[in-house]
């Protein structure tokens, strides 16, 4: 029993670490735009996704029970712990690699996949909720698509509603704007992704015989929120640069059109229950934003680089995790 605790201490540890990791990572994506238009400066906005993220995380539990229950069941789950902290260390390892080199991989994407890795580790592939998994699996792919066609729309519906206004003012009025549009991106990254981690954390409490439910307790959401908007305050200016800047040449109206493109996608994610990559609804609301503004204008290279990093996360995080599973295991 006292191996079991301290595994699940472990978990609790290193499930906060990662969303801190999160925070610094994946936020950067929410207020790089704000940032790039100078909209805000960065230590304001930074401060502000901070905030944010932290409302957000406490408001909504749904995405949580989904990662609780709908890849792997923890209510039958061999070796639960021992699954969970490979998958856990798994996903920090991908997070910090790609935060070093600038790269705004998905946090989703290395957490599914290095969870689904380690249990099929474990146990192999008749472990997963299969049903679960493929639905989650599909929201990923699906979302950045949705948020493509939105930013799309969005930024043709604002062409033709300020068509005829005055450049300087148009961008002085959604610089304003786009105050507002952060914040409301932020707060949603922290409905959804901040919900990643306390899902892990319940999977391990199961999972060590601790909770006989999928509710989330109070704890383990204050405690993630807390680990997401104080990683949020570092920042994560390497992700800005390239988000901010690297995609296409951000404008004002540009900016406010992608914000509210992919805030509405994320949250409608959130208000059905599923996980999505706000890295990628982000990243393709930018896309699609200016495809309408601009084909050409549009740096397809840096987002062909994105989007392999995309595709490859979740296959490298589910080897990754089963590889950290077994090594872990011989000295279990």
């Amino acid at each position: 029993m006292d191996s079991i605790i301290i595994l699940t201490v472990l978990v609790v540890f290193f499930a906060l670490a990662f969303d801190f990791i999160n925070g610094f990572h994946d936020t950067a994506n929410a207020i790089a735009t704000s940032v790039s238009t100078r909209a805000l400066k960065p230590r304001v906005a930074v401060l502000m996704a901070a905030i944010m993220n932290f409302v957000g995380a406490l408001t909504f539990t749904g995405v949580a029970k989904t990662i609780t229950k709908d890849i792997v069941d923890p209510f039958l789950l061999q070796n639960g712990s021992l699954i969970i902290l490979a998958a856990l260390l798994s996903a920090i390892i991908w997070n910090l690699a790609t935060w070093y080199y600038g790269i705004p991989s998905s946090s989703s994407h290395t957490l599914i996949g290095s969870i689904a890795g380690a249990a099929v580790s474990a146990a192999g592939f008749a472990v997963l909720n299969w049903e679960g998994f493929i639905k989650i699996i599909q929201a990923l792919i699906i979302s950045p698509f949705l948020a493509l066609a939105v930013g799309f729309l969005m930024m043709s519906l604002f062409k033709v509603l300020f068509k005829n206004a005055n450049l300087h003012g148009t961008n002085k009025g959604f610089r304003t704007f786009q105050i507002g549009t952060a914040a409301l991106q932020a707060f949603t990254h922290g409905t959804n992704d901040a919900q990643k981690a306390m899902g892990i954390i319940t999977m391990a409490l199961i999972a060590a015989q601790l909770q006989t439910t999928d509710d989330i307790q109070l704890w383990v959401r204050i405690a993630a929120a807390a680990a997401m908007g104080i990683g949020t305050s570092i920042g994560g200016y390497k992700i800005i640069k390239t988000v901010g800047g690297k995609i296409m040449k951000i404008r004002p109206i540009n900016g406010a059109a992608a914000d509210l493109s992919s805030a509405m996608i994320i949250f409608g994610a959130t208000t059905i229950h599923l996980p999505v990559s706000t890295t990628h609804v982000i990243s393709s609301a930018i896309m699609g934003v200016g495809t309408a503004q601009r084909v050409k204008g549009v740096k397809w290279g840096v987002a062909k680089k994105i989007v392999l990093t995309w595709i490859i996360t979740l296959p490298i995080s589910a080897v990754l995790a089963g590889v950290i599973f077994q090594v872990l295991n011989l000295f279990y």
